[in-house]
């Protein structure tokens, strides 16, 4: 897999321990030369700037907002824009959402899913699907 597409809210804007393990592995992605991309359901506004400054802080170049595209998951077009963004087809992206409408939504346009409630067994299967060595 090529590209990580993640949302904000109830995925990488969890406790410190998970924001902690959320940089290891989109660190450990960048060097692997995947690109990341968080999609988000936010309107412009206080939460749009704190997604896209989260997003600047786990060095993650790019953001859309369904505030900017209007356009919001699970709606294929909301998947597309962001595999447009990381310049790759949907095939070639793992989309991480807390929400499994959107990630039947991601699944439609032929990302690959992962359903986020517990960072520990996302972990698993993100770390796997980006060919990334387990973090000790």
């Amino acid at each position: 897999m090529r590209g990580l597409i993640v949302d904000y809210f109830g995925v990488l804007d969890g406790t410190e321990e998970d924001r902690e393990n959320w940089r290891d592995i989109l660190s450990g992605a960048r060097a692997n030369d995947v690109r990341l991309a968080v999609l988000s359901n936010e309107p412009e506004g206080p939460g749009a700037d704190r997604v896209r400054a989260d997003a600047r802080e786990y060095g993650i170049e790019h953001v859309v907002l369904s505030g900017v595209t209007g356009i919001e998951k699970p709606e294929a077009e909301a998947f597309l824009e962001a595999a447009r963004r990381l310049d790759l087809e949907p095939r070639e992206c793992v989309m991480v959402d807390d929400s499994i409408e959107n990630i039947l939504g991601a699944v439609r346009v032929g990302m690959i899913g992962v359903f986020y409630q517990v960072f520990d067994r996302a972990a698993v299967e993100i770390r796997g699907l980006l060919g990334l060595d387990e973090v000790a």
